[in-house]
């Protein structure tokens, strides 16, 4: 960054497992979003917190305005799928759905938004994933085509 330049951007992203298959374990659910805030950091970003559902995750950090919020999901995305594809944690290949959500914040947000990933568990034991995502893509006022979501498969 330029001197002078100042910046405090706050993101939440969210994608998906493919074909949303509950695959992302608790017996190796922590070592991976170590993993993934690892790439995070790498990239200049900071992790705040990454934690998520057997089926999507969530990850919000501390945005390097100079790499881009789409080459930071496809980096996160195509290293965690190679992480996860050399363990022995999974006897399928693993594969995260193609698209991403990404939400800012204010720093007044930051304790609300961070309590509210770490608690997924507890959030969906109320609210299913779809109802979880559409209320994001509403609430941040982003129009949406149903044919473009994820593969959400209703119960």
């Amino acid at each position: 960054m330029k001197p002078g330049s100042f910046t405090k951007l706050y993101i939440q992203l969210v994608f998906a497992v493919k074909y949303r298959e509950c695959l992302i374990h608790e017996n190796f659910s922590t070592e991976l979003y170590k993993y993934i805030s690892g790439i995070i950091s790498g990239k200049d970003h900071k992790s705040i917190i990454v934690n998520g559902m057997p089926d999507h995750i969530h990850v919000f950090l501390g945005l390097n305005p100079n790499v881009s919020i789409s080459d930071t999901v496809r980096d996160i995305k195509r290293s965690s799928s190679l992480f996860i594809n050399v363990t022995d944690w999974l006897r399928k290949k693993f594969e995260w759905q193609d698209g991403y959500g990404a939400f800012s914040y204010s720093r007044s947000h930051l304790d609300n938004v961070y309590k509210y990933i770490q608690n997924q568990k507890q959030h969906h034991a109320k609210h299913t994933f779809k109802q979880e995502y559409t209320g994001l893509l509403k609430k941040f006022e982003i129009e949406y085509d149903e044919r473009f979501l994820f593969n959400f498969f209703d119960k």
